[in-house]
C-alpha cells in the first residue's frame, strides 16, 4: 500500500522547467532508487517529495493529504530526509549533529531512550568511534555517515507517532568507500523491511538493480521509465538516457541485469562521449 503518491509533479524556475509530469507511489516495504544522468531532475523530484520545494502543478499526497495540510511536527515524525553535502557551521560534535535528529520529534522520549536512539542510530552508521569528534574534522564520507545517523535518529524518535514512515536519501553514498557504501544500503533496506518506504537517489547503476525494488529512470525533468530493474532496463534505454554504448548481462538465476564496462579504443563520437561495450558474462 503506498504511504505517498505524486500525481502530475512539475516544477519551474526562472524559465527552465527541472521536473515535469513526474508521477510515482513510494510503497510501505519497498525500497525505490531514483537513477538518471547529472541534470535529470533527480534532487529537484526528491525536494518535491519531502516538502522542501511546492510544485508548479501537481499534487504530493502522504496517506491521503497534501503535504501542506500536514502539519510541519507531524511531517518531521512521519519523514526523515539525507540530503547532499550538509555543512554546519557550528562546531558540534558527532554526537550532538546525531542527535539533531531528535529535535521536535524526540521531546516526548526519556533521556535513557533519547540516548539508545542515539547509540543505536551511531552504531548502524558505523561512527560510533568517531562520536566525540568535532564534525568538522572529518572527512567528506565520515560527515556523510553522521548525516545518515541524524536521519536514523529522526525516524526512530518519530516512530512512536508514526508507524508509516518514509526515508529520503539523496546520494547518500557519493563520497563512501565501497565497504561502508554497502553497509549504508543494507541500512536503508533493512529500514524498508520494518514496514517503511525508501526512496534513494543513486548514480550508481549496478548498486541501484542490486537494492531497488522499484527503479525510477529520469531523463531531462522527466519520468522515462519506473519498474522492477530486470523489466525495464534495456540497452537502448541506456544509450537513450546515459548516452553511452554499453550493453547489460545477466547472472544466472536471478536474471538481475550488471553492467561491467571495458574500455573501448575508438575515438570519441561526436557528443563527446567515448563509446564503450561491456564485458560478456
Amino acid at each position: 500500500m503506498a504511504i505517498l503518491e505524486a500525481d502530475e509533479l512539475s516544477f519551474a524556475v526562472r524559465g527552465s522547467t527541472l521536473v515535469r509530469g513526474a508521477s510515482l507511489a513510494l510503497e510501505e516495504g519497498a525500497t525505490t532508487i531514483v537513477v538518471g544522468p547529472n541534470g535529470a531532475g533527480k534532487s529537484t523530484l526528491l525536494k518535491l517529495l519531502t516538502g522542501e520545494l511546492s510544485p508548479s502543478q501537481g499534487t504530493v499526497r502522504m496517506d491521503g493529504a497534501t503535504l501542506p495540510q500536514i502539519p510541519a511536527w507531524e511531517l518531521a515524525c512521519r519523514r526523515a530526509v539525507m540530503v547532499q553535502n550538509q555543512r554546519l557551521a557550528f562546531p558540534f560534535s558527532v554526537y550532538e549533529v546525531a542527535r539533531l535528529g531528535l529535535e521536535g520529534v524526540g521531546r516526548a522520549q526519556s533521556r535513557t531512550r533519547k540516548s539508545e536512539i542515539i547509540a543505536q542510530a551511531l552504531e548502524t552508521a558505523g561512527v560510533v568511534g568517531l562520536a566525540g569528534r568535532h564534525y568538522q574534522t572529518l572527512s567528506g564520507g565520515e560527515q556523510q555517515r553522521v548525516q545518515f545517523a541524524r536521519a536514523l535518529c529522526q525516524l526512530e524518535a518519530g516512530r512512536s507517532v508514526a508507524k508509516r514512515q518514509i526515508l529520503f536519501l539523496d546520494e547518500p553514498i557519493a563520497s563512501l568507500d565501497l565497504c561502508h557504501q554497502l553497509s549504508l544500503l543494507d541500512a536503508a533496506r533493512s529500514i524498508a523491511a520494518q514496514g517503511a518506504a525508501v526512496l534513494v537517489v543513486l548514480h550508481d547503476l549496478n548498486l541501484a538493480v542490486t537494492y531497488a525494488d522499484r527503479l525510477v529512470v529520469m531523463h531531462e525533468g522527466a519520468i522515462v521509465a519506473q519498474g522492477e530493474p530486470a523489466t525495464i532496463l534495456d540497452d537502448n534505454l541506456l544509450r537513450g538516457v546515459f548516452r553511452v554504448s554499453l550493453s547489460f548481462s545477466r547472472l544466472p538465476p536471478a536474471g538481475q541485469p550488471f553492467l561491467l564496462p571495458q574500455q573501448h579504443l575508438k575515438p570519441a563520437s561526436p557528443g563527446g562521449v567515448v563509446p564503450l561495450r561491456a564485458a560478456s558474462a
